[in-house]
C-alpha cells in the first residue's frame, strides 16, 4: 500500500488537528485515525473528544462514501477515557452534563448517513468500546493482545459514554450485563460470538482493507441472536436482575462497591428504553464518580501504574530480555512460580532432589495451563517448556535463577554457594525467602551484591505483587533486572529494603496474630473473618492464616516478634506440631474440603463487628507507619500500593496510610 493511496483530507490543515488524522482514498472512503499526541496509549481525553466533534462537523458537511475508525498506535485501539482527568471531578451535576455532551457526540457518529466501521486491534476497552459501538460495524484482528470489554466497574463506576445503553440493546441484557458487572474482556473470536464484534480478521491480514471492504459493502451489525436480545425485555429484566444482584453480593458489598448495584437497578428499571438508559448513565456515573469508592479506586489505579513503572525503570530494564528461568524447589511455591513463568511464554527448568519431588508440581502446572491457556495447542506447548531438571542442568543457560526451597538459612546458603560458579555472569540470582535477611544469605557468595529477593505470594497465579528485595550492598543493575523480570511475567514489582518480613509479611503478621489473640479470648473464628470482610478485606484473617500456612505464620512471627498472647502462640505451635498446617494439609484452624474452609454459620453474639474489624486492622496500620519511618519502601504511596496488591487491603479505601489519613482528617 502506498502512502499516496490515502491522501490527507484538507481538514487536517484547516483545523490543525493534533490527535486525529483524516485520510480519504480514491473511492471516497474516509479513514479517521486516532494517534494521541504525547502519549504511548490512546485514550479519550477532553481534547481528543473536542477534536472528534470538529471532525464530525466536517464529515457531516462533506459526506464520505464510508468512514473507518482506526488507531495509529501499535499497542491498541483505545484504552478508554483518560481517568487522570477524573481527579478534579467534584460536582456530580457538572459531570452528568459532560457525559450528556459525549452522548450527543457519539450519537452524531451513530447517525452519520454513511456506513461506519471500527477496526480494532489490541485493547478496546471502556470508552474505546463505547465509541466502537456507535459505529455500524466492528472488525477485530485475531491477535493475542486483542481485548474487548468494559472495565469501568473496577473504577467504581459503570459504562457512561453510551456503553450501557448500546451494549444491552445490541447483544441483550444478559450478556451485556455479565460483561459489565465482571469487567471481563474478550478476545476477538469470543467477542464475535457474543455479538460485540461482527467480523474477525486474521492476524496477518490487512485490518484496514477489511474495514474498507465492509463500509463499501454497507455492512451493518446484526448483534446477538433473537433469544439473547429478548433478555432485555421487561419480564426478563424482572427475573434476571435479582439473580445478578445475588451474584454480585457474593463478591462485593453494596456499602463498599455501589456501582454494580446501581447498574443493575438502572437496567432493571429502564433497560427497554434506550434514551432513559442514556440519561441514567449520565446521572448515575456522575454521582458515583464523586463518591469515595470511585475516588479511592482511581487512586489504586494510579498506584498500580506506579508499580508497572518500576518494571521499566533503571539502566537494565530495556536491555534485559529473559527467556529461560531455573527454579530450585518444586514445592507449592517453587512449582507454582515455575508454572506461572511458563504461562507467560518462558522456558523453565525445575529442580528438586529427585523426579518424584518434581512430578506433583508438573501435575499442578497442567491444571494451570488448561485453565489459563485453554487451547490444546497452547497447553501442549506450555508443557514442553516446563522441564523437570533434578540435576540442575538448566543453571548455566538460565537468565533468571530462583531459589525457592524451605525456610532455612544454612540450607539456602549452601544452595546459593553451589549455584554461583555455574551461572551466567549477567543472570539474575534470586531467593524467594519469606523473611530471612538478604545479607545473611548473600554472605557466602563471592559477589554478594548480585543476590536479590524475589518474594512471591501464595497463590502465585492470583497474587499480582512480587517484592524485589535489596539491601545496602545490592547492585542497582540486579534490582533493575529483577524488576524487569517481574514485569515480563505480568506481575507488579515493588522494591523493598531487606528487613525482617520485608513489607507484606511484616504488616500481615500483627494483623493475623491479633485475630488469633481475639480467638483465644473466645471470639469465634467465623466472627473474626466476617468482621474483616465487613471492613473490606478480601479474606478473613483466620482463613488467610490457614491459606498462608500456619507453619509459615509461626516462623514469620518468630522472626518478627509479635504482640499475640502466649495462649495464641502456644495454640498455633500445637497445631503446627500436630501437622495441622492449614489449607495445604487439609486441617488448620479450619478443616479444609476440596480447597475450601468448612465454616460454621456465625453464632449470634453481642460483638460489634465494626469495632472488631477496626481492632483487627489497627496493628496493620501501626506497622505500615513504622515501615515508612524505617524506609522499607521508598514512599507512602508505594507502601499503599504494596499492601493493596500484596494483601488485598480494601481497595475502595485507597490503601492503609491513605485510609488512616482520611480517618484522622
Amino acid at each position: 500500500m502506498r502512502k499516496t493511496d490515502f491522501p490527507t483530507d484538507p481538514i487536517q490543515s484547516v483545523l490543525a488537528l493534533t490527535h486525529w488524522r483524516l485520510e480519504r482514498d480514491a473511492d471516497g472512503v474516509a479513514f479517521l485515525i486516532l494517534d494521541r499526541e504525547g502519549e504511548s496509549t490512546n485514550s479519550l481525553s477532553r481534547a481528543v473528544l473536542a477534536e472528534l466533534g470538529q471532525v464530525l462537523d466536517h464529515l457531516e458537511s462533506n459526506l464520505p462514501t464510508g468512514l473507518v475508525l482506526l488507531s495509529g498506535k501499535a499497542n491498541g485501539f483505545i484504552a478508554g477515557a483518560d481517568i487522570r482527568e477524573f481527579d478534579d471531578a467534584d460536582d456530580a451535576r457538572l459531570i452528568a452534563e459532560q457525559i450528556r455532551s459525549v452522548h450527543h457526540l457519539f450519537g452524531r457518529l451513530a447517525s452519520l448517513p454513511r456506513p461506519t466501521a471500527a477496526a480494532i486491534r489490541g485493547f478496546c476497552l471502556g470508552g474505546g468500546l463505547e465509541l466502537a459501538l456507535a459505529c455500524d460495524y466492528r472488525l477485530a484482528q485475531d491477535t493475542d493482545d486483542t481485548r474487548i470489554g468494559f472495565p469501568e466497574i473496577q473504577l467504581g463506576i459503570f459504562p457512561g459514554f453510551g456503553g450501557t445503553a448500546r451494549s444491552t440493546r445490541l447483544i441483550g441484557g444478559r450478556q451485556a450485563m455479565e460483561l459489565m458487572l465482571t469487567a471481563r474482556s474478550l478476545r476477538a473470536r469470543p467477542a464475535r460470538a457474543a455479538g460485540l464484534v461482527d467480523e474477525v480478521v486474521g492476524a496477518h491480514a490487512s485490518l484496514r482493507w477489511a474495514a474498507r471492504r465492509a463500509v463499501l459493502a454497507k455492512r451493518k451489525s446484526r448483534g446477538a441472536g433473537r433469544l439473547e436480545r429478548l433478555t432485555n425485555a421487561l419480564p426478563s429484566r424482572a427475573l434476571l436482575a435479582p439473580i445478578m444482584t445475588r451474584q454480585v453480593a457474593r463478591k462485593a458489598r453494596p456499602e463498599h462497591y455501589p456501582a454494580p448495584y446501581r447498574l443493575i437497578e438502572l437496567w432493571r428499571r429502564h433497560g427497554g428504553n434506550f434514551n432513559s438508559v442514556l440519561e441514567g448513565e449520565a446521572v448515575g456515573v456522575g454521582e458515583l464518580m464523586v463518591g469515595p469508592t470511585a475516588r479511592n479506586l482511581r487512586r489504586v489505579f494510579g498506584l498500580m501504574e506506579q508499580l508497572k513503572g518500576l518494571a521499566k525503570a533503571g539502566p537494565e530494564a530495556k536491555s534485559f530480555k529473559p527467556q529461560r528461568v531455573h527454579v530450585i524447589g518444586a514445592g507449592v511455591m517453587g512449582g507454582d512460580i515455575a508454572a506461572w513463568c511458563v504461562t507467560r511464554g518462558l522456558e523453565v527448568t525445575l529442580q528438586d532432589r529427585g523426579l518424584e519431588y518434581i512430578e506433583p508440581a508438573l501435575v499442578r502446572a497442567r491444571t494451570l495451563f488448561r485453565k489459563r491457556l485453554k487451547k490444546a495447542q497452547l497447553v501442549k506447548s506450555a508443557e514442553t517448556r516446563l522441564i523437570a531438571d533434578p540435576e540442575g542442568k538448566g543453571i548455566p543457560r538460565a537468565d533468571v535463577i530462583i531459589e525457592a526451597i524451605y525456610e532455612n538459612a544454612e540450607a539456602k546458603q549452601d544452595l546459593l554457594r553451589s549455584i554461583e560458579s555455574r551461572m551466567q555472569a549477567n543472570a539474575v540470582l534470586a531467593t524467594n525467602t519469606s523473611a530471612i535477611p538478604l545479607a545473611t544469605l548473600a554472605s557466602v557468595l563471592s559477589r554478594p551484591e548480585r543476590l536479590i529477593g524475589l518474594h512471591f505470594f501464595n497463590p502465585v497465579a492470583q497474587m499480582p505483587l512480587v517484592e524485589v528485595v535489596r539491601d545496602e550492598q545490592t547492585e542497582a543493575e540486579s534490582v533493575s533486572r529483577g524488576c524487569a523480570f517481574v514485569g515480563r511475567i505480568g506481575k507488579f514489582p515493588l522494591t523493598v529494603r531487606s528487613a525482617p518480613g520485608f513489607l507484606v509479611n511484616r504488616v500481615l503478621a500483627p494483623y493475623l496474630m491479633e485475630a488469633l489473640t481475639a480467638h483465644q479470648e473466645g471470639v469465634p473464628k467465623e466472627t473474626l473473618d466476617e468482621a474483616a470482610l465487613a471492613f473490606g478485606m478480601p479474606m478473613g484473617p483466620v482463613e488467610l492464616a490457614d491459606t498462608v500456612g500456619l507453619d509459615v505464620c509461626l516462623q514469620v512471627a518468630g522472626i518478627l516478634g509479635d504482640d499475640a498472647s502466649p495462649e495464641a502462640r502456644d495454640h498455633l505451635r500445637k497445631l503446627v506440631d500436630a501437622g495441622h498446617l492449614g489449607k495445604k494439609s487439609g486441617q488448620g484452624l479450619y478443616r479444609w474440603d476440596k480447597g475450601k474452609p468448612v465454616k460454621q454459620k456465625p453464632v449470634p453474639t453481642a460483638v460489634d463487628k465494626v469495632a472488631l474489624g477496626e481492632r483487627l486492622i489497627e496493628p496493620l496500620l501501626r506497622e505500615c507507619q513504622q515501615c515508612v519511618e524505617e524506609q522499607i519502601v521508598e514512599s507512602a504511596d508505594l507502601l499503599d500500593a504494596g499492601v493493596v496488591f500484596g494483601t488485598g487491603f480494601a481497595p475502595f479505601r485507597g490503601g492503609p496510610l491513605h485510609y488512616l489519613s482520611e480517618r484522622t482528617a
